[in-house]
């Protein structure tokens, strides 16, 4: 039979209503099978009573697990919405996999310390989707545990966008509301193919790091970082010059163990800083010598060709089958801002994906795999695919 996955997503006002609204289109889309998981992104008027809208997902799906999180803007098939009050229900039936929420929080130890309770152990999983808490989990730090623990897993999600009238983030747990730390979702005995597409084009040369410490580089190629960075913008055709005036961005191979760098090898990060005086440039990650960079720009062709590419990718991957859905974490500076009209991503997803059903939300930040290692991104699009 195969993974099934159905989605719905409703504007109503009343919020028990709106979520029930979707559930039953994910529902329907099930074929009468059993829901094994569903996923819940809500915006607006959900936040100010979220037990009313899971409440209304229960009655229409009956979910056997549940996680999901506010959100500034929410995603369906073919539709994003970016503001108001509106509700996506993401919903699957696994064929025999399994789906194991968990919800994990930072307990204190004292003089600031503290440690994280309840992450789900993730090694040796088929996937997992994440679900945080800007503000009370420290996303980061636990990533790169996870980095270390449980390398090379299909890792995506993102970071909760919107806050209640309480100034809580309203973080879903079966019938249960957190407001502080992350939810997650275990995958056993699913494909899930993981798709990062930050959305920068890499332009100018390649660049190794000859000295460097925590997020500053001194030197690049021997020579001072920032001499070197000018030298290579003197470089650049027009065309690129172009591109940096919306902004300069560093990519940086996490995995170095490769003969050549693709677009998707690079952890992209803004530079934040330079120091005339010492021919040092600061960037928005740790580095350390030996790892290549090149620079990167952003604008909206550039992200559109990323997505299809990362997306095409995916389906070489399948074999051309169409998935049977997929989860999109889209960041909240994406959207009609970034492309100029809306619905782009979503768009992308079901013209490149034959159709899968899809859902989301518009993060904070977009988790997701780079170089085997996991990362916060911004501006960028991460996409679970399942396959069928």
């Amino acid at each position: 039979m195969g993974v099934r996955i159905g989605t719905g997503l409703s504007t109503e006002a009343d919020g028990r209503f709106g979520a029930s609204e979707a559930a039953a289109a994910a529902r329907a889309a099930l074929g009468g099978r059993p829901c094994d998981l569903a996923l819940v992104f809500a915006a607006g008027g959900h936040l100010a009573a979220p037990e009313a809208t899971l409440e209304g997902v229960y009655e229409a799906l009956d979910p056997a697990q549940l996680a999901g999180c506010g959100a500034a803007g929410v995603i369906g098939e073919q539709r994003e919405v970016e503001g108001g009050t509106a509700v996506a229900v993401w919903a699957a039936a696994l064929d025999g996999g399994t789906a194991t929420a968990f919800h994990a929080d930072v307990e204190p130890l004292g003089d600031g310390a503290g440690v994280v309770r309840g992450l789900h152990d993730l090694a040796g999983a088929g996937g997992a989707v994440l679900l945080a808490d800007p503000f009370s989990f420290p996303t980061d730090a636990v990533l790169r545990e996870l980095s270390a623990a449980a390398p090379m897993l299909p890792l995506l999600g993102g970071l909760a966008s919107a806050r209640s009238p309480d100034a809580d983030t309203p973080l879903f747990l079966g019938e249960e509301v957190h407001t502080t730390g992350a939810v997650g979702v275990r995958f056993d005995g699913v494909e899930m193919l993981p798709c990062v597409s930050q959305g920068a084009a890499p332009i100018g040369p390649e660049l190794t790091i000859t000295a460097a410490e925590g997020a500053v580089i001194s030197e690049l190629a021997g020579v001072p970082a920032l001499e070197k960075l000018r030298e290579t913008l003197e470089g650049l055709p027009k065309e690129d010059l172009r591109l940096v005036q919306g902004g300069l961005l560093m990519g940086i191979v996490i995995d170095g163990n490769k003969p050549d760098y693709r677009q998707g090898d690079f952890l992209v990060r803004g530079l934040v800083g330079a120091d005339p005086d010492t021919g040092q440039v600061a960037v928005g990650t740790d580095v350390r010598p030996g790892q290549v960079v090149r620079l990167h720009a952003r604008d909206a062709g550039s992200a559109d060709r990323d997505l299809r590419e990362e997306l095409e990718a995916r389906m070489v991957a399948l074999g051309g089958r169409v998935p049977a859905g997929a989860l999109l974490f889209s960041c909240n500076g994406r959207g009609a801002g970034m492309f100029g009209h809306a619905h782009h991503d979503a768009a992308t997803l079901d013209h490149l994906l034959g159709g899968a059903p899809a859902a989301g939300f518009f993060a904070a930040g977009e988790i997701g795999p780079v170089g085997g290692e996991y990362f916060v991104h911004g501006f960028t699009a991460t996409v679970a695919v399942f396959a069928g």
